[in-house]
C-alpha cells in the first residue's frame, strides 16, 4: 500500500465525501468556468492539505467531525488551487503535476480570472456560513504567502539573505498554509484558542521541514524528485547554500556568489557549486535542521491519546522527511 493511501485510511470515507463537496463548492453559471474547474478536479494532487484538516480535527476531538470541518477543508483547497493557478502564470509554467497548466491551455488572462474566482469562492464559503474564525486563519495565510514570495524575490536580486531571513521566507511561503490547515482542523471542532494555536504551530513546523526537504532535492543525484541545480539556476538562496556561504573562506565565498550570479546557466559550474556546498557541510546542516523541526512537530502532539488519527499524522510527518519527490 502506498504511504499516502495508508495515511488516508482512517479518513477514507470523509475524503470521498469531501471530493463531492469540493466539486460543488466550485460550481458556476459560466460554462467555460465549469469546464476549467472540471479539468482542475480531474488532475488533483495528493490532497495533503484536506487530509491535515480532517486528521487534526479528529485527533483533537476524539474522532468527531462537523460540516465546518468539510467547509474548512474546501476553503483551504480552493485557495491553495487559486495560488497554484496564479503561480503558473507568474512562473510562465506550462505544466503542473504532469498535466498542462491552466495558462497553457486557456492563456494567462483566463488563468488569472479563474484564480480570482477560486479565491472569492473560498472566501464566500466561509462568510456565507459565518465561519469567521476559519476565514481569519486562511486570510492570514494568503497574506503571508504573498509577503514570503515578494521577500524572496527581493533578496534573490542581491543574494544577501541571512539564515534568519531564509526561515522567515519559508515560514511565510510554504509553512503558513499547512499551519492554516491544522489550525482550521482544530477550529472546526470548536477546540480552545490555545489548542488551535498549538495545532497551527504544529502545521508550521511540518511546513518548515517540508521546505527544507525540498531544498535538499536540489543537491541530490537521485533521478526522482526535481532535477538538481534548479534553485541555483533561479538564484534561490536555500539553506544549504546559505550555510556554505557562512562557513566558506573569503575566496570560496566570492567564487560561489559569482557562480550563482553570473554563471547559473552553466551546467558544469552549477555542478561545481553543488559539490562545493556538499564539501562545506551544507547538506548535513540542512538535514539536521529539518530533523529538529520534525522533532518539534512530534513533541506538540505526543500528549494526545493514541488513536488511528494521531498515528496517521505521525506517518504524515515522517512522509514529509522521507518522500522522494
Amino acid at each position: 500500500m502506498k504511504i499516502v493511501e495508508k495515511i488516508k485510511l482512517p479518513i477514507h470515507k470523509e475524503m470521498e465525501l469531501f471530493e463531492e463537496k469540493f466539486k460543488d463548492s466550485m460550481a458556476s453559471q459560466v460554462p467555460l468556468l465549469n469546464r476549467i474547474t472540471y479539468y482542475i478536479i480531474r488532475r488533483k494532487g495528493k490532497q495533503m492539505r484536506p487530509m491535515f484538516v480532517f486528521l487534526v480535527a479528529k485527533m483533537v476531538s476524539s474522532g468527531k467531525m462537523t460540516e465546518r470541518t468539510y467547509r474548512g477543508a474546501s476553503v483551504i483547497e480552493l485557495i491553495h488551487t487559486a495560488t497554484l493557478v496564479h503561480d503558473d502564470v507568474v512562473d510562465d509554467s506550462n505544466r503542473r503535476r504532469g498535466f498542462f497548466s491552466i495558462n497553457a491551455l486557456w492563456k494567462n488572462k483566463i488563468a488569472v480570472l479563474v484564480g480570482d474566482f477560486l479565491l472569492s469562492k473560498g472566501l464566500l464559503l466561509s462568510i456565507d456560513n459565518d465561519d469567521f474564525d476559519i476565514l481569519k486563519l486562511i486570510s492570514i495565510a494568503v497574506r503571508e504567502m504573498s509577503e514570503g514570495e515578494l521577500l524572496q524575490i527581493e533578496k534573490a536580486r542581491k543574494l544577501d539573505i541571512t539564515e534568519k531571513v531564509y526561515f522567515e521566507i519559508i515560514r511565510q511561503k510554504t509553512a503558513t498554509l499547512i499551519a492554516a490547515c491544522c489550525g482550521i482542523g482544530a477550529a472546526s471542532v470548536d477546540a480552545t484558542s490555545e489548542e488551535i494555536e498549538k495545532m497551527r504551530i504544529f502545521g508550521e513546523y511540518i511546513g518548515m521541514a517540508f521546505q527544507m526537504k525540498d531544498d535538499l532535492f536540489d543537491y541530490t543525484d537521485d533521478q526522482i524528485g526535481k532535477p538538481t541545480g534548479i534553485d541555483i539556476k533561479e538564484r534561490k538562496m536555500t539553506l544549504p547554500l546559505i550555510y556554505a556561504l557562512n562557513v566558506a573562506q573569503k575566496k570560496e565565498k566570492e567564487w560561489i556568489i559569482n557562480s550563482v550570479k553570473n554563471h547559473n546557466r552553466d551546467k558544469i559550474r552549477v555542478k561545481e557549486v553543488i559539490e562545493k556546498v556538499k564539501t562545506l557541510g551544507g547538506i548535513e546542516y540542512t538535514t539536521n535542521k529539518m530533523l529538529e523541526y520534525q522533532q518539534k512537530a512530534y513533541d506538540l502532539i505526543k500528549d494526545y491519546p493514541e488513536s488511528e488519527y494521531k498515528t496517521s499524522l505521525i506517518t504524515m510527518v515522517n512522509y514529509v522527511i522521507d518522500r522522494k519527490i
